[in-house]
């Protein structure tokens, strides 16, 4: 099926608020889908099915994929793109609606995330997923190359921050390629790199809210010191906060971004001992 004339046809216009920029070369599509490291047995959740062109290329390797679509002027064209694929749901919602349990009982249990994520939402879907009590077994997206390599920075340096650390407590991230923007239809403005995201067994923290809250609080404002904002996001004195740093070894003039990840756990865990 010719997607670009399919898409014509239906008089479809690319809308910039949910960030459509669809990829059809075939080669590009079956690459993704291997990053993904997908087989049969796997139910796949994609997010921005688009036109359905990598949601197709999915149905191929897994057993079940599960394509979420928040525009309705697309069903015509994903209609008779997926048509005679029996193993593809596709569901006209927003995904950032959806209840973790919700997302376990539509998946069936035990689910993998693969998708080229529209830009607008990419960091607040990833952080979404990382939260979740039952995250997905793993996360492999298309986002833009920053994005990319703030996903993958370690501690100390520029792009090293909440979404830097959040990752890498729950998984073990890696950029597996990088893609021009001439790939995609049409053009964004900036390149971009698919990521894959394998899924810790646990992070290792005492309570994960804690920490994932801890994460949030150490970044709210990135100039200021660890004590100035874990004082302001606890509601605590100065002088709590620099007792919390020191108990674990962090010194009063730390910022967030010279923690490692397991400062950050082991921060938490004494949090968690302290105000629960």
């Amino acid at each position: 099926m010719d997607i670009l004339a399919a898409l014509k046809k239906e008089g479809f216009v690319f809308s910039k608020k949910y960030g459509q920029n669809f990829i059809t070369d075939e080669k590009l599509l079956d690459d993704i889908v291997a990053d993904a490291r997908l087989d049969k047995s796997d139910t796949v959740l994609e997010i921005g099915a688009g036109a359905g062109t990598l949601t197709r290329a999915l149905a191929r390797r897994a057993g079940r994929v599960i394509a979420f679509e928040i525009d309705r002027s697309l069903e015509t064209v994903l209609d008779g793109n997926l048509s005679g694929l029996s193993n593809v749901e596709v569901i006209y919602d927003d995904v950032m609606k959806w209840t973790d349990e919700e997302l376990v009982a539509v998946a069936g249990g035990k689910y993998k995330v693969t998708a080229n994520l529209p830009y607008y939402i990419t960091t607040p879907l990833l952080f979404k997923f990382l939260d979740l009590s039952a995250p997905p077994q793993s996360i492999t997206v298309m986002v833009q190359k920053e994005v990319a390599e703030r996903i993958c920075a370690t501690e100390k340096t520029g792009d090293y921050g909440a979404l830097s650390v959040s990752v890498a407590v729950r998984a073990v991230a890696s950029i597996t390629r990088i893609v021009t923007r001439d790939m995609f239809t049409p053009p964004p403005s900036v390149d971009s790199a698919v990521v894959r995201m394998e899924m810790r067994a646990s992070t290792g923290a005492a309570d994960d809210a804690t920490l994932f809250g801890l994460i949030r609080k150490a970044f709210a404002m990135k100039r200021k010191t660890l004590v100035n904002n874990l004082s302001a996001g606890y509601g605590v004195g100065k002088d709590t906060a620099e007792s919390w740093l020191a108990a674990v070894g962090i010194g009063r003039t730390a910022r967030a971004e010279e923690l490692s990840p397991d400062r950050f756990i082991r921060l938490a865990d004494l949090i968690y001992e302290k105000i629960g």
